[in-house]
């Protein structure tokens, strides 16, 4: 009895050995990370506001992490391909996603997509809030939103707004703008932001909600009209355009956030870093001029108020796409 009970503590203690090993090694493994460069995953393709933002942000914080971050272009599904890739990667800190609120909080409420947002990864901060500019095409009699408002109550479903996909961002930003303005725009998808754009600037369709990134040379040029700003402030790319909430719907204000997240599993002592790392990032005065040059507002923030972001936001979405009657295509 003596020698079993003497070979069953021998195990015991062998076991206990391993695992603390194991945990010495995992623990000493995130104390040293980075030791190679970090990818940065960007769901849409290169050269559009996803990947000019996560580009800006990929420079301070390889800055601050001491390795290179390598943007990654993985696009397709309106942001799910790379959302998903990220989420099934191994959590070790070298794969990286930037997140947004398409991804998190309006896909999942149109289709069923292979992740899920929250069960899958493990959030870091929000970093940006993208907001959009109301555009007119020339030919439309309105000069503001108070104005536009009138003009769609007197013809319900007359006027009619161009967005990048069924379910996108800017589509459900407009579906808010009818909500509470309780008007009727018709929607006329398009594959992609682009294309989009150009039908407003042919005639084709009426009126986009557009980022600043694409809207500003349209707006100098005069192809497009631009009534007011999304954000709820003025926008420093348009110091002179009013706010959507101040010009004709108080209360408004719609745009897209972007946030770093690593897939879950992620140790605790590399998320602590990417934190860190992602508040001085987005603290650098030359981060926040990249921003404003973009139209774009930094955002600051901890894995628990990005967590907060990401479920207060799909309730609103949930409802709005109920009752709005939006289907994936």
């Amino acid at each position: 009895m003596r020698n079993a009970s003497g070979g069953s503590m021998k195990r015991t203690v062998a076991v206990a050995l391993a695992v603390l090993g194991a945990f010495g090694a995992s623990a000493a493994g995130a104390q040293t990370w980075p030791t190679k460069p970090v990818r940065l995953i960007v769901s849409f393709a290169p050269g559009g506001a996803n990947d000019i933002l996560g580009r800006a942000l990929a420079i301070p914080l390889a800055d601050h992490l001491g390795q290179q971050v390598v943007i990654e272009n993985r696009a397709g599904a309106g942001g799910a391909v790379g959302t998903e890739f990220v989420a099934k990667a191994a959590p070790d800190g070298y794969t990286l996603l930037l997140g947004t609120s398409s991804a998190f909080a309006i896909i999942p409420h149109l289709s069923m997509p292979n992740y899920d947002p929250v069960k899958d990864f493990a959030p870091i901060a929000p970093f940006a809030t993208l907001n959009y500019v109301v555009l007119a095409h020339p030919s439309v009699p309105v000069k503001s939103v108070k104005e536009l408002i009138a003009l769609a109550k007197k013809a319900p479903g007359r006027l009619n707004f161009a967005s990048s996909g069924n379910g996108s961002a800017p589509h459900l930003a407009v579906e808010l703008f009818n909500a509470q303005a309780g008007i009727e725009l018709t929607h006329v998808p398009y594959k992609g932001g682009a294309p989009a754009l150009t039908a407003l600037m042919g005639g084709e369709v009426d009126l986009m909600f557009d980022t600043f990134i694409t809207t500003l040379p349209h707006a100098k040029s005069g192809r497009v009209k631009p009534l007011a700003v999304t954000s709820a402030r003025r926008a420093n790319a348009f110091p002179d355009l009013p706010t959507v909430s101040e010009s004709g719907l108080p209360g408004y204000e719609a745009g897209n956030w972007f946030a770093l997240f690593a897939p879950a599993g992620t140790p605790q002592p590399v998320i602590d870093r990417l934190v860190q790392a992602t508040a001085k990032a987005t603290a650098s005065a030359a981060f926040r001029e990249r921003m404003s040059a973009q139209g774009a507002e930094p955002m600051t923030g901890t894995p628990e108020t990005l967590a907060a972001l990401i479920r207060n936001e799909s309730a609103r979405f949930a409802r709005l796409i109920k009752n709005a009657g939006i289907r994936a295509d």
